[in-house]
């Protein structure tokens, strides 16, 4: 399809130029080129521009000072690859994100920035977006998100070992002050068969990354011009998380920093690192009792078998959602619909502890507001519409502290095993790069 395209550009260029010719001198016309094939699928010239283009726009709107084009195409271009890897793997293994998924994500964006979804369409059509394009942009930001949960959470694993230790040490477990912080980072990842010359080139790099950040540049504009992360892009800005829920790499490197400080150049197996500290709250006094968020919630539950369909089962919970917006009994509906055992209780799940349900259902519940009904929720066990009741935080028993610390640990192993994920499968796609066309 791709070449079609270039021949088909290339033959109305020349028809011009002929048509032309005896009048005047043609203006050259530009057409498409490919400037990097992923496995089967090419990047064309027209994408990297139309990405770089959204890209420039939302740094400005950050207030983040641009690194030179030809670096921030470079980096771009080595952005769209690995997503593409991705994107290739899930489509490969069946991960697909459907319309009325994509719908509702659609509307909580929209009103997130306080739109309606045709206001949040008007806006971005204002600003020059494409509708089209960005509802299969934010489809591929859920695709890699649910690619990560299902990949890579599924990977990490936690020893009993582990969780004694960490609540047995003063320096992490129950008795260390909650503290948290704000950090930004830079990642340049290494290749996993790495030669010792690519290393020295990657080392060079960083280096010159932290001269750069040692004579004053602009932290967010290094990060876009030079690290492999997927949060490059935004400056290398980290979610505000607990001291202790960074990973162990990280978490020592900013127990000696100071709001404003850079970190050296740190190692890890996925490659070099550079850790800003932005802020750090609380103090490092003795931490009270854990206590544990729980979550009273209901559902409506449509299960996927060889009768019903992925497609009718989301038919089915849409209209029942329909009827609960216009004021239908949620528990009412539940036990003469749901295909759970908590039917027969107006599909009350009772008050649930974090880790207490997979994670897909956690985190559509976590995201919801009191008496809020979710829209079409995926899990292992079928479809889900989802209501919480109330929510609460209780004092931990030994139990319940060793699954906080399990949670804690996860936590802290996750961006590791996803950096490292990420770039087994780089390293394993076939990149072929055309340098001569760009």
């Amino acid at each position: 399809m791709i070449i079609r395209l270039v021949l088909f550009c290339l033959f109305f260029s020349l028809s011009l130029v002929a048509a032309h010719g005896q009048t005047r001198r043609a203006q050259p016309i530009e057409v498409d080129r490919i400037v990097a094939v992923v496995n089967d699928e090419a990047i064309t010239a027209f994408e990297l521009r139309a990405r770089l283009a959204t890209v420039e726009r939302q740094l400005r709107g950050q207030n983040v000072q641009l690194p030179p084009r030809d670096v921030l195409e470079r980096q771009l271009l080595e952005r769209m690859i690995t997503d593409r890897v991705q994107l290739q793997f899930a489509k490969e293994t069946g991960l697909r994100i459907s319309d009325i998924e994509l719908d509702a994500a659609l509307r909580r964006i929209a009103e997130g920035n306080r739109l309606s979804l045709q206001d949040f369409r008007t806006a971005l059509d204002k600003d020059g977006i494409s509708w089209t394009k960005f509802r299969e942009e934010i489809r591929d930001e859920i695709v890699l998100s649910r690619l990560r949960d299902r990949e890579v959470e599924s990977r990490i694993v936690v020893s009993d070992g582990e969780i004694d230790n960490y609540l047995s040490n003063p320096d992490q477990g129950s008795n260390v002050g909650h503290i948290e912080v704000q950090t930004a980072h830079i990642v340049l990842r290494v290749p996993e068969q790495a030669s010792p010359d690519q290393l020295m080139r990657i080392g060079a790099r960083a280096q010159a990354a932290l001269d750069q950040l040692r004579r004053g540049e602009n932290f967010a504009k290094v990060a876009a011009g030079y690290s492999d992360a997927p949060d490059a892009l935004s400056g290398g800005a980290m979610d505000t998380r607990p001291l202790d829920r960074l990973p162990a790499l990280y978490a020592e490197a900013v127990k000696k920093l100071k709001p404003g400080e850079v970190s050296d150049i740190l190692r890890s197996p996925a490659g070099f690192h550079i850790i800003k500290l932005i802020d750090k709250r609380g103090d490092g006094g003795a931490k009270p009792m854990v206590a544990l968020k729980q979550t009273r919630a209901r559902h409506i539950l449509i299960k996927i078998n060889e009768l019903v369909s992925e497609a009718e089962a989301k038919r089915k919970l849409v209209a029942l959602k329909e009827r609960l917006d216009n004021g239908a009994d949620f528990a009412e509906l539940a036990r003469l619909h749901s295909n759970d055992l908590s039917a027969a209780k107006g599909g009350e799940l009772g008050w649930m502890y974090q880790g207490d349900t997979v994670p897909d259902f956690e985190k559509a519940m976590d995201a919801l507001k009191i008496n809020q009904v979710s829209g079409p929720v995926k899990s292992p066990f079928g479809f889900h519409l989802i209501q919480v009741l109330e929510r609460r935080t209780e004092d931990a028993t030994a139990e319940r502290q060793r699954l906080a610390a399990r949670q804690v640990l996860r936590e802290r192993k996750s961006d590791e095993a996803y950096q490292d994920w990420v770039r087994q499968m780089r390293d394993r796609a076939h990149v072929e790069y055309r340098a001569e066309d760009r």
